[in-house]
């Protein structure tokens, strides 16, 4: 068995519009194919007894133990790995089920489709299912325990933390999507100006001076004494000598922290003794210079959390322990512990595994401990001096005991700081009495507080405190998002997403658009290339200067990782027509309509999806849409347009040379189509399907029609503002075409152009895309024989597999087919080929240079005429 290609899908696919993050692993069986796991002997035998949990996989049987049924009547080895992929990962703490594998044209040649939590573990499942899936067929050992370790390794590295990861779950229940910034904890919710940013549980409207007042442990004391909250008596040290006389001052039992510290690192409490104080003084230097030395308070430790100012939660932490039983000694009573179900690794469940380590190990030699002692029945041993969870520490809910006064202090403890997410910890006997008369303490506020022990407390009812943040957030009536018109199809894409772009941006929007030549904000482009993918998409919706976004989304982003976007309000579907076709398993227009309705799947359901009433493969899925549809057509008498008007339904449609929106019988007219600039005096039809789709687009977001038709008509093309989109350079004696045509629909659409244009002679420049199949470049060829009367064969910059005698003599054999005898040259470098078609110009001729690359076509055209325009101008 061989890998051919993992890739990770991160948004809506062609697998599933719900499921955004799938693993896609290209897997060729080479002799596996002829083996079917029933034809392997004992591999059922030893698939159970190496993953036994796989028993609860029902497969296509629907009841516990299917799968492993399916292994004995015989399934393929790509359906054993989708299920090993799984079901390690589940293991891992990372629960998936969703999985498909479906094989390819090519025999033997798998798609393996199954979810993933993070996408590094994911592509680890992959390797490692096939890799199991080896040791399986051959009879070999195999170590599932590390590579369950390792899959919980790569998880606890990546993915966010638990209080991150809960504000996140509650975004995505409101539907608010979010976007991860780098590889840390930072998220953006929402898109363009409506997003908001956290990392951990520091939100964007977090106060930056409130978090030095609360990194700074002792001007924060001296705030609370000053505003009468009760505090620990104490003072700042740096040496042993000032140690000692803050000691004389307070008496023991003292509390040494840092100053600067966090998380209770370089902190040591309930310090007896001289000896102890000045390990706990060098302990806590190691993270500050100065450090804090406190009366300890005796009582519990308890964490009160405070959201925009409410109290929202209240828990007991515990620290690490164990409770003797007279029997086993603290080594064995800390597996036994470890053991429980509610502890995992890292942050997998409620309970972290308890860790021994140096501060393990200095508070059993406090007391004369070692890890073989046996503690007696009932004795209780602290394992930690901190009550974080992440060290094994255990929390008890008690936001429903908390005193009313004791909330109010709370409530002005977060104002006086500053903090809109607040973390107060306060030791104390209990919370059900006002501190002051309990002789408790408000010992540290914290700016980042973790949400774990509330979220899943080990005793007690789970508080939902990432609701309160959402809250503050987005309170009612707040948008998270922006509007987003998304346009797909084979031709026209481009245009109609400028088109709708130019209209947004007229009517007073601040627009990002991508496209197939850049990313652009408000027409400035930012980023140059193919940027038709999710992450240009996203480039778009992270900017916070952007309003509204009109996305150019291409097939080759939706393959290669999904949407870049959760959903749409817009879907556009220019047309499906044969364009890259036997690439990426996409063999025939029944493939491609797959690939292009992703787009129409993520429209919203109160949004509206934009279809081709003229193209017969988007007419296809017209009945398969969740939103609300309109169509488009070049002919008020199109059937579908027909059957819409009886129905009230709105189209847009090209009827005695009006661009027209219809509602039934109603039409509403946006202006004649010569009007508008883009298609050039309306002599090219194909730019008016782009102007339907932009106008029916626009009119169905809610712009107006007059609005609307505006902004077309101070839509002017250029090679600046639409490169490579039917861009005529005219000079003294000839004029210069240049378009991104590639494809036989592409040229249909120039010859269609070309018929309406005058002139002595017609000089084509084309070229052989090498991707393509051998009929798509004949046909090329074949359309290029009938309208033009010589042709320049050139050759593209990436031959893509094919040599140039191949791609060239599949073009001449469409020629010869056109029915016309056509004289044509091979120039096979672009510059040239242009070079030598301009100095061949005739008074009167048309140029036309049609190109899968066209930037360096353009430059060479503009130096042209400029140097035509000094000639002029030397002359004049």
């Amino acid at each position: 068995m061989k890998i051919e290609k993992i890739q990770a899908l991160r948004g809506p696919n062609i697998w599933s519009i719900r499921r955004k993050k799938l693993i896609q692993m290209r897997l060729d069986l080479e002799e596996m194919e002829n083996y079917p796991t029933n034809k392997i002997d004992g591999f059922r035998e030893r698939i159970e007894k190496l993953i036994p949990s796989l028993f609860t996989h029902r497969c296509s049987e629907g009841v516990e133990g299917g799968f492993f049924h399916r292994i004995e009547t015989g399934t393929w080895m790509g359906h054993v790995i989708e299920h090993i992929a799984l079901e390690i990962q589940t293991l891992a703490g990372m629960d998936v089920g969703f999985g498909r594998t479906r094989e390819t044209k090519s025999p033997g040649v798998y798609n393996v489709v199954f979810n993933y939590i993070e996408e590094n573990a994911g592509t680890y499942a992959a390797e490692e299912a096939v890799n199991i899936a080896r040791a399986l067929i051959d009879n070999t050992e195999y170590d599932i325990n590390a590579c369950i370790q390792k899959l919980k390794e790569i998880r606890e590295r990546v993915r966010l933390g638990p209080s991150t990861g809960s504000i996140v779950e509650e975004a995505v229940s409101r539907k608010i999507p979010w976007i991860r910034l780098g590889t840390n904890s930072l998220v953006q919710l929402g898109y363009g100006v409506n997003q908001q940013r956290f990392q951990a549980t520091i939100t964007g409207k977090t106060s930056s001076i409130a978090v030095d007042i609360a990194c700074n442990k002792e001007l924060t004391k001296k705030m609370l004494h000053d505003a009468a909250i009760p505090v620990p008596i104490g003072d700042l040290v740096v040496d042993e000598e000032e140690l000692s006389s803050v000691i004389k001052k307070i008496g023991y039992p003292i509390v040494l922290k840092p100053l600067d510290g966090n998380h209770g690192k370089g902190s040591s409490i309930n310090v007896n003794d001289w000896e102890a104080a000045k390990i706990g003084l060098e302990h806590a230097q190691k993270y500050s210079r100065k450090v804090i030395v406190e009366k300890y308070i005796t009582g519990y430790d308890f964490r009160v959390l405070v959201i925009n100012n409410k109290m929202v939660a209240a828990a007991r932490r515990v620290p690490a322990h164990v409770v003797g039983d007279g029997e086993l000694n603290l080594q064995e009573l800390i597996d036994k512990e470890n053991k429980d179900p509610r502890r995992g690794y890292g942050h997998e469940n409620v309970l972290t595994e308890i860790e021994i380590d140096k501060d393990t190990l200095e508070l059993l030699e406090k007391l004369q401990y070692t890890l073989e002692t046996v503690p007696q029945r009932g004795e209780v041993v602290y394992l930690k001096s901190t009550a974080n969870l992440s060290t094994g520490g255990t929390s008890i809910d008690v936001t429903d005991m908390v005193h009313p006064e004791n909330i109010t202090m709370a409530e002005r403890v977060s104002k006086i700081i500053g903090l809109d997410v607040c973390g107060i910890d306060i030791m104390a006997e209990n919370l059900t009495q006002p501190l002051k008369e309990s002789g408790a303490a408000i010992i540290e506020v914290n700016a980042a507080p973790g949400f774990r022990m509330h979220l899943a407390p080990s005793e007690g009812l789970p508080r939902n405190v990432a609701a309160p943040v959402v809250d503050m957030l987005y309170p009612p009536g707040k948008p998270f998002t922006i509007p987003i018109i998304a346009v797909t199809g084979t031709n026209g894409k481009t245009t109609t997403t400028r088109l709708i772009s130019h209209i947004v941006k007229s009517n007073g929007y601040r627009v990002g658009f991508t496209t197939s030549d850049g990313i652009y904000i408000q027409n400035t482009m930012l980023s140059k290339g193919d940027t038709t993918g999710p992450l240009s998409a996203e480039f778009v919706l992270k900017d916070p200067t952007v309003e509204f976004a009109v996305l150019e989304t291409a097939r080759g982003g939706i393959l290669r990782s999904g949407l870049g976007y959760a959903q749409c309000d817009i879907g556009v579907l220019t047309n499906i027509e044969e364009d890259h076709l036997g690439m990426n398993d996409i063999h025939n227009l029944k493939d491609l309509t797959k690939v292009k309705r992703v787009v129409l799947d993520s429209v919203k359901k109160n949004g509206w999806s934009v279809l081709n009433a003229d193209n017969e493969y988007s007419m296809k899925i017209i009945n398969d849409l969740d939103s609300n549809v309109a169509i488009f057509s070049m002919d008020e008498n199109n059937p579908h347009i027909v059957k819409f008007a009886k129905e009230g339904k709105i189209t847009c449609i090209y009827e005695e040379g009006f661009v027209t929106i219809k509602k039934g019988d109603w039409k509403i007219r946006i202006g004649k189509a010569k009007d508008f600039p883009i298609t050039m005096e309306g002599k090219a039809r194909f730019m008016i399907e782009n102007v339907l789709a932009a106008s029916l687009a626009s009119y169905l977001y809610g712009f107006g029609i007059e609005d609307i038709s505006n902004s077309l008509r101070t839509f002017i093309p250029s090679a600046q503002l639409t490169p490579g989109r039917l861009n005529i350079f005219k000079f003294k004696n000839f004029k210069v075409l240049i378009d991104f045509a590639h494809n036989p629909s592409g040229y249909e659409a120039i010859e269609d152009y070309l018929k309406n244009v005058e002139s002595t002679k017609k000089i084509g420049i084309i070229s052989g895309v090498g991707d393509r199949r051998d009929g798509d470049i004949r046909e090329c060829g074949k359309i290029a024989g009938r309208m033009f009367d010589h042709i320049i064969i050139r050759n593209e910059k990436h031959l893509r597999g094919r040599t140039e005698e191949e791609i060239n003599g599949l073009i001449i054999e469409g020629m010869q087919s056109s029915g016309r005898n056509v004289s044509y040259e091979i120039i096979p470098k672009e510059i040239e080929a242009l070079k030598h078609a301009m100095g061949m110009a005739e008074e009167g001729t048309f140029i036309t240079a049609l190109s899968d690359v066209i930037s360096n076509a353009i430059d060479l055209v503009q130096d042209y005429q400029a140097r035509e325009s000094m000639e002029d101008d030397k002359n004049s």
